[in-house]
């Protein structure tokens, strides 16, 4: 049931994001969505059958268990529901912003991140371009969490379905009025905020990490507010696969043990 509630909330909000991208598009985009979203979806859908034949569901899982055992910070520390459930969301999220940061510091971690990267464009299928080792390790990561604080197990799956949800909001080629723009990044990472850190520029890469609330750039130094360029004409993607016609399937599952 849990895994049926966050896949039917991940295809809902996809779809209602591929709708508004056809109505109202931020940016015209330069290479064929055919093409991009063949090899996009196509990862997702392995990903989707590797996590299911896997570790998928092993979130919900861990913070169940560990709340039978009495395992983490939260599980040992009477606290109300209400209450562990709002660090729970808040906890993870940061964790989550941090792990961003390891995967563009760390060389060995980036080799497995550059795939989420080198899409040429950007719109809600980039949300779903991710390595399926870095789904993998991702997943150990949040178990680790998870256990360590004692998560609250419903709360786990709404931090789910948020981050999935935050992801193809954020990444999604819509536009909003920059007016309107500018308010929601006080609370949420809008696609505008989100779009500066997947530029080639290095200096604009290396913020935005945020998915879902925009506190933790501010908070940590890692915000950047415009970019350079204007957003309707400014390049996306690695400045390596800038010539290319774009990466394949296969290429991309091959691309973090390729000589950098």
């Amino acid at each position: 049931m849990e895994a049926l509630i966050r896949l039917s909330a991940a295809l809902g909000i996809f779809l209602l994001m591929v709708v508004w991208e056809q109505l109202r598009p931020r940016r015209v985009q330069q290479v064929s969505r055919l093409q991009r979203w063949r090899v996009n979806l196509g990862l997702a859908l392995f990903n989707q059958l590797l996590m299911r034949a896997s570790v998928g569901g092993l979130a919900y899982a861990a913070a169940a268990s560990a709340q039978v055992a009495g395992l983490g910070l939260l599980n040992g520390w009477p606290c109300p529901s209400w209450l562990s459930m709002a660090a729970t969301l808040l906890v993870l999220d940061f964790a989550i912003y941090g792990q961003h940061i390891a995967m563009h510091k760390l060389p060995w971690l980036w080799r497995l991140h550059q795939v989420h990267h080198s899409d040429l464009e950007f719109d809600a299928t980039t949300a779903l371009r991710f390595h399926p080792l870095e789904i993998i390790l991702s997943m150990a990561y949040k178990v680790l969490c998870i256990v360590l604080l004692g998560a609250n197990p419903l709360a786990v799956i709404a931090f789910e379905i948020i981050l999935n949800g935050a992801a193809t909001f954020n990444h999604s080629n819509i536009a909003i009025p920059e007016a309107w723009d500018a308010k929601l990044r006080w609370l949420l990472v809008t696609p505008d905020m989100h779009r500066i850190h997947h530029t080639p520029v290095r200096r604009q890469m290396d913020s935005n990490y945020g998915f879902s609330v925009s506190c933790w750039d501010r908070l940590c130094g890692t915000y950047t507010g415009k970019p350079e360029q204007a957003q309707t004409t400014m390049a996306i993607g690695l400045a390596a696969f800038r010539n290319a016609e774009g990466l394949g399937f296969w290429q991309l599952l091959m691309l973090p043990f390729k000589k950098a």
